[in-house]
């Protein structure tokens, strides 16, 4: 039974999201299709009309631009009374429209960024039907126009091999062609390779992502490329499966969250769309539209590409799971973190069972003896206390755990970890990082920073409350979740009824006049918030 979206949100502050595209008379795919998904994901969707189609299910009969005049009076209406939050550009019918759309562009974007408007475009550049049937003159058109404009392309293998002119016969042909696509465009790449059929993918339907320096991007995993595996879904409703991707890249994007998680809730929400798919004519039949995705398994494994040496070992390797951490099976509770040895004593003696020693100077020439004396209070209180980032010294000392950050992961000796029998927390800032942190199998994984914090330089803006829920709703369940940053006793309930496991507090326990009086108020009000049916 799928889980309950306890997070959907109020139709009357949906975020707008256009579709600049072709109508699909038969409605499996183009505006239709568009459409369809960004009310499902709750957006208001708006649409500029490129062309008219004769369509169903087993032809395209006849393709049908409409004038420039009209493409444009589209655009310039809508831009005067709907401004958007996010664009998702299709089927651009001949190269002239391409050239207007993008010009278009060019001037609006510039507008609305020196307003502080940062509005990602997302393009699905459509040259063939699901049935096979030509769209567009695809060999012949040129994106270039939209060079620098764009925050993500979404071609298909087939389309990928039209855009970089060359055949793409194995995976590396495609990071090469992708990677090139990208440095042309200046735009990150999603290279879709569910159409690609079983000879390189067996069972998987694998994307390939190249992430660039644009806005909307995490910084942290910028400038990188990842593979993208689902379970290929058995059937041949896939009608307008492009469309309904680039779709809901765009309105997740609208709901604010970053062009990484994007595009993993995009690609669970097409999964769960494909396996709930239905045939309405003798061709292929299309995508249910499902909601917003909080069925983890729908979503991808992520695979990150270090190098194309590296390509085919990874590649038979994507979907092996590790050993599990240490489980934690009693609640963190409110978790204190803390940086001063005597305040970490304090609180053990005021009862808490969790804390976290985070000691960021690297140099600090007490370092080392601030950690041993944190193991050793730890075990003396019968308490859980996590060692941040210095995991050597960890092991050295048989912590009870240890908490990383996303930047870790690639560091640090995660295997050495394990066999020490050391508990493992991880930072996460969004969906693409509570994946990563999730194939780690953890002992638990923090949200944040929820509100915003001056205890650290974030690599993210706050996530807020409506972002918390979503990824409560995803990840309940799976393992203990800790809500962290900015968290005090302002907004504690609030926090509370997201359902979320576990608070981590940092300055609500070390800049209060009494930390021990401030963590045993903040537990009260939290088990309070338990007993009230907060959850």
């Amino acid at each position: 039974m799928a889980k309950v979206n306890s997070s959907r949100q109020p139709a009357r502050n949906r975020p707008l999201v256009w579709t600049i595209a072709g109508s699909d008379s038969g409605g499996g795919a183009g505006i239709q299709a568009d459409l369809a998904s960004m009310n499902d994901l709750e957006t208001h969707g708006c649409s500029v009309i490129t062309a008219v189609t004769a369509q169903s299910s087993v032809t395209v009969a006849a393709v049908e631009a409409v004038s420039d005049e009209m493409l444009i009076a589209q655009l310039d209406t809508l831009a005067a009374d709907l401004m958007p939050h996010a664009i998702k550009i299709g089927l651009l019918a001949s190269q002239g429209q391409i050239n207007i759309v993008a010009s278009w562009l060019a001037d609006k974007l510039a507008t609305w960024q020196g307003a502080e408007l940062t509005v990602p475009v997302i393009l699905d550049p459509v040259m063939v039907a699901t049935c096979g049937d030509a769209l567009a003159k695809g060999e012949q058109l040129d994106f270039a126009p939209f060079k620098g404009l764009l925050t993500l392309i979404t071609p298909n293998v087939s389309e990928l091999a039209i855009l970089a002119g060359r055949s793409l016969v194995t995976p590396e042909d495609s990071v090469v062609a992708a990677t090139s696509i990208a440095a042309l465009l200046q735009t990150s790449v999603l290279a879709k390779g569910g159409d690609r059929g079983p000879n390189w993918q067996q069972d998987n339907a694998r994307d390939l992502l190249v992430c660039r320096k644009v806005k909307g991007i995490s910084s942290l995993h910028s400038d990188h490329t990842f593979w993208l595996t689902s379970p290929r879904v058995a059937t041949d409703n896939s009608h307008g499966t492009g469309c309904t991707l680039s779709s809901a890249i765009a309105a997740v994007m609208a709901h604010g969250f970053v062009l990484n998680d994007a595009v993993v809730v995009a690609k669970a929400y097409v999964s769960q769309g494909l396996q709930d798919s239905y045939q309405p004519g003798h061709g292929a039949g299309c995508l249910a539209r499902c909601g917003w995705p909080n069925d983890v398994a729908q979503y991808p494994v992520i695979e990150p590409l270090l190098s194309l040496d590296g390509l085919r070992a990874n590649n038979n390797d994507n979907n092996k799971t590790a050993h599990a951490f240490k489980q934690i099976t009693d609640p963190l509770g409110v978790y204190p973190v803390v940086a001063d040895i005597g305040l970490l004593q304090q609180l053990l003696c005021a009862g808490a069972t969790t804390v976290q020693l985070r000691v960021k100077d690297a140099t600090d020439p007490q370092l080392e003896q601030k950690i041993v004396k944190a193991i050793a209070l730890g075990i003396d209180h019968c308490a859980k206390v996590f060692i941040n980032d210095h995991w050597q010294l960890a092991i050295k000392h048989q912590a009870y755990g240890v908490h990383l950050g996303q930047e870790d992961l690639f560091e640090s000796n995660l295997q050495q970890l394990r066999q020490a029998g050391i508990a493992l927390g991880l930072s996460s800032h969004s969906y693409f990082e509570i994946l990563l942190a999730r194939q780690h199998s953890p002992s638990y994984i923090a949200f944040g920073h929820i509100f915003p914090t001056t205890t650290k330089q974030m690599p993210s803006a706050p996530q807020g409350l409506s972002k918390l829920a979503r990824y409560v709703d995803l990840m309940q369940g799976e393992l203990p979740i800790v809500a962290i940053g900015g968290i005090d006793a302002s907004n504690l309930a609030a926090v509370k009824v997201s359902g979320v496991d576990d608070v981590a507090v940092v300055r609500a326990v070390t800049e209060a006049d009494n930390p021990e009086k401030a963590y045993q108020t903040l537990v009260d009000a939290w088990v309070l918030g338990a007993n009230d049916g907060a959850v």
